[in-house]
């Protein structure tokens, strides 16, 4: 669904110089076991900006029906990615998602699965100090793929009283008042239907109208220069042909592999063809399993980190 036109939208862009060129990825199917054609693994350990760096990206054929886009999820309590894979009969891909509260497992982004919406935005975010009593109320982006296989990015407003996700096309502003909940819906369900078979959200968007475009302000993510820091990092996009990239990036191994900014990340994507793309939970979270087997390794001195959310590529038997 790359057909977006933005008139009038504030973005936070990327201006920025970059350092490095475009990497040079390798093709690693062989390290993962029967794949279908339509499915490839690659890999680079080209330094970004002068620092080491391993990242790996799937590359999948939206078209391909044989291959079923979907995604997992848990309530009040997390499964690593390896638990996931067994959880739903070893599946081809699993990647993690959404962003979480650790004290409950609470998922806080939107996720869709067959067609449901089974997860939900966090919509509402308490301020601090002086403003102790006012909220601020942010629209976070997702990426979903409908029944006709099309891919498409979109900030959403889900309401659990309501079928489906509403999307706005274009990045929403943020806005505050004094309430918990957002009380003016009548405004957003005028929105349209997000009809998609299958969706997960993150944050922030990376790439749109085949640009940089990263809506870390609109979206309320990261505050400060955080997006300027390095980490592991997970994020999905789309390109205008058809196919599905997911990329996730090592970090936090002095040395060996440093991770990405934000903006480092955005420019990959774009590298890799992305007309849209979307961040998301990095960090510790950050795996990406190829028949079951781990392509970057997670930061956590545990391993995979347990999440409450995954997006996953089934091969239809």
């Amino acid at each position: 669904m790359f057909k977006k036109i933005f008139t009038g939208a504030v973005l936070f862009l990327t201006t920025a110089p970059f350092c490095y060129g475009q990497l040079n990825w390798k093709n690693t199917d062989s390290l993962y076991g029967l794949l279908p054609q339509s499915v490839h693994v690659y890999n680079t350990t080209d330094p970004i900006d002068g620092k080491p760096n391993i990242a790996y990206y799937v590359i999948a054929d939206l078209k391909n029906k044989d291959l079923h886009f979907t995604t997992d999820t848990t309530f009040q309590r997390r499964l690593t990615p390896t638990g996931f894979y067994e959880k739903n009969q070893q599946p081809l891909v699993v990647v993690n998602g959404t962003f979480f509260d650790f004290g409950s497992n609470r998922n806080l982004n939107a996720i869709i699965k067959e067609g449901k919406l089974v997860s939900y935005n966090l919509h509402t975010i308490p301020l601090k100090g002086k403003d102790t009593f006012t909220y601020v109320h942010p629209f976070r982006a997702a990426i979903g793929i409908d029944k006709k296989r099309n891919a498409d990015v979109a900030w959403l407003y889900t309401d659990s009283s309501a079928k489906y996700a509403k999307a706005f096309q274009i990045v929403p502003a943020p806005f505050t008042d004094s309430f918990s909940v957002i009380r003016n819906k009548k405004t957003y369900r005028k929105l349209s239907k997000w009809k998609m078979e299958t969706a997960i959200a993150g944050g922030p968007v990376l790439v749109q109208n085949g640009q940089i475009s990263i809506s870390n302000n609109e979206e309320r993510m990261f505050g400060g220069k955080a997006i300027d820091d390095k980490h592991p990092r997970t994020a999905m996009g789309y390109t205008a042909d058809g196919k599905l990239i997911i990329l996730a990036v090592q970090g936090r191994f002095d040395g060996i592999a440093e991770g990405a900014s934000l903006k480092q990340l955005a420019k990959i994507l774009l590298d890799l063809g992305c007309v849209e793309a979307l961040n998301l939970d990095g960090g510790g979270s950050s795996c990406l399993l190829v028949n079951g087997k781990e392509t970057i390794k997670p930061s956590d001195k545990t391993g995979e980190r347990p999440v409450p959310g995954v997006f996953i590529i089934q091969l239809k038997k």
